[in-house]
């Protein structure tokens, strides 16, 4: 192309170009400005002020107060069972009947002895006597005295020995009697009427006193000075079965004289009246020491509470509807609320769920719970 058409066409290309470049700005700052972000819906609920009880927490298995099993002191045939398996029975309550025939006869033969011995003895002691006032007559020799006497003597010892079998058979003849040792709740039978029983054998039953009761349970030593203290009927427990909205009332009674090296834990027991028979041997209760209620505590839900690198924090919805980091200081939990120190006042709004989405200062749209 000549030099001449160049100039020709030249202005009329840059007039061109200067004409479309605003376009094209404005079409590449449309395409490079960033969309807004939507707002991230959670769930929120209000910080509040209320008295919090301090605790201590512990898993605990209850334990009868006493166990007995019941063994047979005589050998001999069940005659008769007096209770049905699963009774309450009181202190003194007839419970088995072993066959006492045989021990009546003993008896009765005990007793016939010790009526022929006791007459001969009295009869060798009045014999004594009167040979004691010959020999001073010189009646008689002192040897014939001292030989009566003798006798009297060993008749007597007799007596007292055939006294004693009298006793023994007393005895024998009551433990065919087996009679309930204390109040409690009768287990499973391990004989019936016409077995046949031996001397200290097996136990027939076994009785457990569950009014009152144990729950024994474990706290780590650090807790140790807290409630060495107070144990004696001053330290209050209370002890829930799992998905009961019942909570037995009882008091500290024991603590271990050591801590188990192994565990780092120390043994402690309560003592429950459960006059409702709400807890049962061998179950396992969720068990809490109150040692004291802070007033007017700032709690808000457990699940509000984050922890990171910092610490702990929690998110705060503000009045413009934009998320907060707040780090907090934590105090006791109960009862999925816990107590805030220092962070959050009564009224503020945190968020409960819903926090993997939030950025601080970023909106937030809630969908449950308390209003922001």
């Amino acid at each position: 192309m000549s030099i001449p058409a160049l100039a020709h066409i030249l202005p009329r290309f840059l007039l061109l170009v200067l004409l479309c470049a605003p376009l094209v700005a404005g079409c590449s700052s449309e395409a490079e400005k960033p969309k807004a972000k939507p707002a991230a819906p959670v769930t929120v609920a209000r910080a509040t002020r209320k008295d919090v009880p301090i605790e201590l927490r512990a898993i605990g298995n209850v334990e009868p107060f006493a166990t007995v099993a019941l063994k047979s002191r005589v050998t001999g045939m069940i005659t008769a069972v007096r209770f049905k398996e699963g009774d309450d029975v009181a202190k003194g309550a007839l419970l088995f009947t072993v066959d006492p025939r045989p021990f009546q006869a003993q008896l009765a033969q005990a007793q016939a002895n010790l009526a022929r011995d006791l007459a001969s003895a009295n009869n060798a002691k009045e014999q004594a006597k009167r040979y004691a006032s010959l020999w001073q007559e010189g009646i008689v020799t002192r040897e014939q005295y001292d030989q009566l006497q003798a006798n009297a003597d060993s008749l007597s010892a007799s007596v007292a020995s055939l006294r004693a079998a009298v006793d023994n058979a007393k005895l024998q003849l009551d433990y065919c009697f087996i009679r309930s040792p204390m109040t409690g709740r009768t287990g499973g039978l391990a004989t019936h009427a016409g077995n046949l029983v031996k001397e200290n054998d097996t136990a027939l039953v076994t009785i457990n006193q569950i009014a009152p009761l144990y729950v024994t349970f474990s706290l780590p030593e650090k807790d140790l000075a807290t409630i060495k203290g107070r144990v004696g009927g001053r330290l209050p427990v209370q002890a829930r079965v799992a998905g009961s909205a019942v909570a037995e009332q009882g008091t500290v009674t024991f603590l271990d004289n050591g801590v188990d090296p192994a565990t780092g834990t120390i043994k402690v027991k309560a003592t429950f009246a459960n006059a409702g028979k709400t807890l049962w041997p061998g179950q396992f209760v969720n068990v809490a020491i109150t040692l004291d209620t802070k007033k007017g505590a700032t709690v808000v839900p457990t699940r509000a509470v984050q922890t990171g690198q910092q610490g702990e924090f929690v998110y705060v919805v503000k009045p413009d509807s934009t998320a907060e980091v707040r780090p907090v200081s934590t105090g006791p939990s109960l009862d999925g609320m816990t107590v805030i120190e220092k962070g959050v006042a009564p009224g503020d709004t945190v968020v409960t769920d819903g926090q993997v989405k939030l950025v601080p200062g970023g909106k937030v749209a809630v969908k449950g719970g308390a209003p922001s």
